[in-house]
């Protein structure tokens, strides 16, 4: 599986932007694609995830604000922000896991958010 991620950029606070991250090669399923991110100085944190059933888990730090989908037909997940403020500065990681077993990263994209 490889994962390329778009959209990130530079927003205001109070912005919005959406991620994208699609997926190709032999996708195997059941899955589940999240978001995550590092900030610097910080540790990688998730943000979201969701299974390829639908189910969803957010950090608190982004409930009510962030929305998490996917398209499965076309192996893509999608990350709605809302709201953003500057400690949502990070970049972003999309992640590919297979029971927990075969784990792949994407690139990263990195969003800013100015105050």
């Amino acid at each position: 599986v490889q994962l390329q991620a778009s959209g990130g950029g530079l927003v205001q606070a109070g912005g919005s932007l959406r991620l994208s991250c699609a997926a190709s090669g032999i996708i195997f399923s059941p899955n589940v694609m999240g978001w995550y991110r590092q900030a610097p100085g910080k540790q990688r944190e998730l943000v979201a995830r969701i299974t390829s059933g639908g189910s969803t888990n957010y950090a608190d730090s982004v409930k009510g604000r962030f929305t998490i989908s996917r398209d499965n037909a076309k192996n893509t997940v999608y990350l709605q922000m809302n709201s953003l403020n500057p400690e949502d500065t990070a970049v972003y990681y999309c992640n590919f896991e297979y029971y927990s077993a075969y784990v792949v990263w994407g690139q990263g994209t990195l969003v800013t958010v100015s105050s």
